[in-house]
Order: structure tokens, then C-alpha cells, then sequence
């Protein structure tokens, strides 16, 4: 039953209070490194730079009590995909400058020195920003960052930007996350009882795409079932996101919350300076 269970593999979006120094932070202050951090590492070009980062995050991770094994959990789903752009990156490469180191040239397939560092530096870049979302979402819960973005982003509101609106976006799309996974299982499980090839791992890829295939049109339904649903709840309840309101939770920002701005901030300008 393992090959059904998909919610295990979608860690991102999940909040574990384990209590650390990093969970105290002011949630502003949260928010702002992983802006910091994902800024900085979509950025930089450099593998250096980014095998850094990793280390980094690897040891926020350690600080923040989450075992590494449950975080790197999140870079299984995208890897196909991942391996995939890279191997692309590496073959279908533009032509390589002179000054580069040909490797291997098979009429207009070319493979330089330069597109291996490209697709190594697209799998180090893209595993860097899923464990800076992973590690946000395991630090800040969906009140906290809901309260945090509202804090932040509430100067724009007043010159006619509605960041309310964006904020109920990202609320409803944490919420989302572990809810298409759930409904994926129920899916998967009732093909599987109704006689379906489900979750072998004989045949080729393109057979195993083939069993993918029929699972994805009643996710997408039942994904616009529920996001209807969700909008007619929130009508029927009075909800406008344009009308002020109060908080009942106060954040207090102090010294060790800008201590923790100016740690993160100068990472990431090291990230971009290397």
C-alpha cells in the first residue's frame, strides 16, 4: 500500500512546531529571509554559489530540529522532471563559445564543458529553492504566515493594491497542497480496485506515463469541485477581502530578530558575490 500513499512525498506546505529558536523568530522576520534566500538563489549563476546555499539551508534545517531525511523528501517528486530539464540543458545547449571545452559533437548535438555546468546548475538551483519553500513552510504555520504577509504587505493596501487578496491566494494554496494529494490516493486506490496496472515498476516510461494519465483528469475536477466549493463558502459567509480587520495576534520584533535580517541578508549577498 505504500505505492498509494502520495501524501508522504508532499511535505511542502506542512508545519512542524518543533519548538526551535528559528520558530521564535518574529514571523516577518521568517518571511523575509525566505524572500532573501529565494531572491539570492534565483539570482546567482554560479554552482559554487549554490552548493553554499545548500550547505546552508542543510544547517538551518539541523537548527530548525527538522531531519534532513523528511526535508530532502520533497526533491523525489520533481527529480524526474528535474533530471529531465537537465538533460536537455546538457544536449540541446546552444553552440558552445570557442574558448569552451568540446566534449562530444554529433552533427547539431553538441556537449560542452558549458552545458554540463548548465545542467548541473539547473539541479542545484531548483533542489536550493524547494528546500528554502520546504524549510519556510516547516518554520511558519498558515496563521502566522497569513498575519506576517498582512503586516508586511499592508503599506500597499493603502495605495490601492489588494493585498489582502493575494494573501488569501497563498492561504489557499498551502491548503491545497496536501488536499490533491489526499485526492490523488482516494483516486489512485479506486482505479486500482477496479482492476487498473497501478504503481508497477515493470515497463517503459512511457507505459508508466500511461498509468499516470487517466489519474490526472479527476484530480483536475475534483480540484475545480473543491475550489468552488471553497468560493461559494466564502461568499455565503460574508467574506470581502477589502475591508479592514484586526489581529489578534501582536508581533514584537527584537534585537534578535535583526540579528537574524542581517545574518540572512548578508548570506545572501556572499551567495550572489561568489
Amino acid at each position: 500500500m505504500n505505492q498509494f500513499e502520495f501524501l508522504r512525498y508532499v511535505n511542502l506546505g506542512q508545519y512542524l512546531p518543533t519548538g526551535s529558536w528559528i520558530h521564535r523568530l518574529d514571523v516577518r522576520v521568517r518571511i523575509l529571509a525566505a524572500v532573501f534566500l529565494l531572491l539570492s538563489l534565483t539570482l546567482t549563476g554560479r554552482p559554487v554559489a549554490l552548493m553554499i546555499a545548500l550547505m546552508g539551508l542543510l544547517a538551518l534545517l539541523s537548527l530548525a530540529r527538522v531531519p534532513w531525511a523528511y526535508a530532502l523528501r520533497n526533491l523525489l517528486p520533481p527529480l524526474p522532471f528535474l533530471l529531465l530539464l537537465a538533460v536537455l540543458q546538457v544536449f540541446f545547449n546552444p553552440r558552445p563559445l570557442v574558448t569552451d571545452t568540446l566534449i562530444f559533437q554529433w552533427h547539431w548535438v553538441s556537449v560542452s564543458m558549458a552545458s554540463l555546468l548548465a545542467g548541473v546548475t539547473l539541479l542545484l538551483r531548483f533542489s536550493a529553492l524547494i528546500l528554502t519553500l520546504s524549510l519556510a513552510t516547516y518554520c511558519i504555520s498558515t496563521s502566522e504566515m497569513i498575519h506576517g504577509l498582512e503586516a508586511l504587505l499592508s503599506p500597499l493596501q493603502r495605495v490601492g493594491v489588494p493585498a489582502r487578496m493575494f494573501v488569501m491566494m497563498v492561504q489557499v494554496m498551502l491548503r491545497f497542497l496536501p488536499f490533491l494529494a489526499l485526492a490523488a490516493e482516494r483516486i489512485a486506490k479506486a482505479q486500482a480496485s477496479r482492476g487498473a496496472q497501478w504503481g508497477s515498476r515493470r515497463g517503459s516510461l512511457i507505459q508508466r506515463a500511461r498509468q499516470v494519465i487517466p489519474l490526472l483528469v479527476p484530480l483536475f475536477l475534483t480540484g475545480l469541485h473543491r475550489a468552488e466549493n471553497l468560493a461559494l463558502a466564502m461568499e455565503t459567509r460574508g467574506y470581502d477581502g477589502e475591508s479592514a480587520h484586526t489581529s489578534l495576534f501582536a508581533a514584537h520584533f527584537s534585537w534578535r530578530d535583526a540579528l537574524a535580517v542581517m545574518v540572512v541578508l548578508m548570506f545572501s549577498v556572499v551567495l550572489l558575490l561568489v
